[in-house]
């Protein structure tokens, strides 16, 4: 059975108050399975819907080796060229932003990084992009590569993004967080 989290701040504190004196639970409910249908815990685990039921997942077969050497592009249009990988795990490359808050022109920067060999082929991996001819900023990104044998192979990133701010006070505005998903180009 998958179970659905209900916020108490959505219902007014009578509301919470007489469904707490009723026996009802506020923080969880038996969910319905679309169409009637009853998930068996592999495939609950499968699809990773414990959170939202009803919402399928594509998942990459695990039978292809996914290789971070080449060229990729994300959903912004950023690219980025990731030279060979070393026996250790280390790369490095370069890093095309299409996207900036800089004032000067944007350049291509240097990325150097270091990936987890995997005997799958489904590699987790960070890097740092130094964006220091454009910006006093620096960027980390933390991945997993998915590739199998029908599907593209896929970077799903998450980032922390620096900027120089000139004093403490300002330090609550200098970092940004996000996310990207880098697809092989050409």
């Amino acid at each position: 059975m998958s179970y659905r989290f209900l916020s108490t701040l959505a219902l007014p504190v009578g509301a919470a108050l007489a469904a707490a004196a009723a026996g009802s639970q506020l923080l969880c409910e038996p969910a319905e399975i679309p169409r009637g249908e009853k998930a068996c815990g592999k495939e609950a685990k499968a699809t990773n819907n414990k959170w939202w039921p009803g919402r399928e997942q594509k998942r990459p077969t695990r039978n292809g080796k996914c290789n971070l050497t080449g060229w990729w592009e994300n959903e912004l249009g950023s690219r980025m060229h990731v030279s060979t990988v070393d026996s250790e795990g280390n790369f490095s490359g370069e890093y095309h932003t299409a996207v900036s808050s800089a004032e000067k022109p944007i350049e291509p920067s240097p990325l150097i990084g270091s990936q987890h060999l995997d005997e799958d082929g489904q590699c987790t991996f960070g890097f740092t992009v130094n964006w220091k001819k454009f910006s006093d900023s620096t960027a980390v990104f933390v991945g997993q590569c998915f590739a199998g044998d029908v599907e593209e192979e896929i970077l799903q990133t998450s980032w922390l993004l620096r900027e120089k701010v000139d004093a403490l006070p300002s330090d609550w505005k200098a970092t940004r967080t996000g996310r990207n998903t880098f697809t092989r180009m050409g």
